[in-house]
C-alpha cells in the first residue's frame, strides 16, 4: 500500500466508462419494455450497484486505500442500436486518487446490466472499460 500520510488532501475527480454491447433485437426489446426485465428496472438496478461497487473498491482491489466518496454518479445512455454506455463520475477530497473507484463503479454497473439481461441473450459483451478523465493529484488526464 502506498504511504500517503505526509500528503495533503486535495479535490479529486475521476470519470470512467464501460460499454455493454448486445444484439440489436435484445436492446429493442428492452426499450419496448421501458428497460425492464423480469428482475426489474435494468438502469435503476445498475445505478445502485455501480455506486455500491465504487464505495467498496478498497475491499475489492488489493492495496487500494479505502476511501469515503463525497459523490458518485452513474449514468447509462443508449448509443446506437446495440450499445449501452455507462459513465461513473466519482469525487472526493483526499490524499490519494479516485480512479479505481470510478472504474469499479462503471464495471459493476456493466456487470449488473449483463445479469439483468442474460435471460434475454448470452450474446452480451462488456467491453472498453476505461478511464476517461481524472483531476487532482500529480497530474490531470483526459481521454480525447
Amino acid at each position: 500500500m502506498s504511504d500517503v500520510g505526509a500528503k495533503n488532501g486535495t479535490y479529486r475527480l475521476a470519470v470512467a466508462e464501460a460499454t455493454v454491447t448486445m444484439p440489436e433485437n435484445v436492446l429493442a426489446q428492452l426499450q419496448a419494455t421501458g428497460m425492464q426485465t423480469v428482475k426489474g428496472s435494468v438502469f435503476q438496478t445498475a445505478i445502485i450497484a455501480g455506486i455500491m461497487g465504487a464505495k467498496k473498491t478498497g475491499d475489492l482491489i488489493p492495496l487500494c486505500h479505502p476511501l469515503g466518496l463525497d459523490n458518485c454518479e452513474i449514468k447509462l445512455n443508449i448509443v446506437g442500436k446495440t450499445d449501452i454506455v455507462i459513465t461513473c463520475t466519482a469525487s472526493l477530497t483526499a490524499k490519494t486518487g479516485i480512479e479505481m473507484e470510478a472504474l469499479v463503479g462503471a464495471s459493476i454497473a456493466a456487470l449488473t446490466v449483463y445479469d439483468m439481461c442474460k435471460a434475454l441473450s448470452h450474446d452480451i459483451i462488456i467491453r472498453e472499460t476505461r478511464l476517461m478523465k481524472k483531476q487532482g493529484g500529480k497530474r490531470d488526464f483526459e481521454r480525447a
